[in-house]
């Protein structure tokens, strides 16, 4: 074995979504114009609700970590430091 070969557990399963711009639209009920203008970067975080794959251009978006932060909503608070 090398040292770039990867080794996972027998468990390890990969069981996200993955949805393209207009997948998603359709699931949420939203323009796919307004998903790419105003919720990607604005609501949406790269790497926690999308991905881009390969480093190129094209956007999936992970539909059980868009589904969560629609059902639990958005936490934008900053716990202060040392207690206060």
């Amino acid at each position: 074995m090398d040292n770039n070969t990867l080794i996972f557990s027998k468990d390890f399963t990969m069981s996200y979504t993955y949805l393209t711009t207009e997948e998603l639209s359709q699931r949420i009920k939203y323009d796919s114009k307004t998903i790419r203008n105003q919720l990607k970067d604005a609501v949406f975080i790269e790497g926690v609700h999308y991905i881009k794959p390969f480093g190129g251009r094209k956007i999936l978006f992970i539909w059980q970590k868009i589904e969560e932060l629609m059902l639990t909503g958005y936490d934008d608070t900053i716990p202060f430091a040392a207690g206060a």
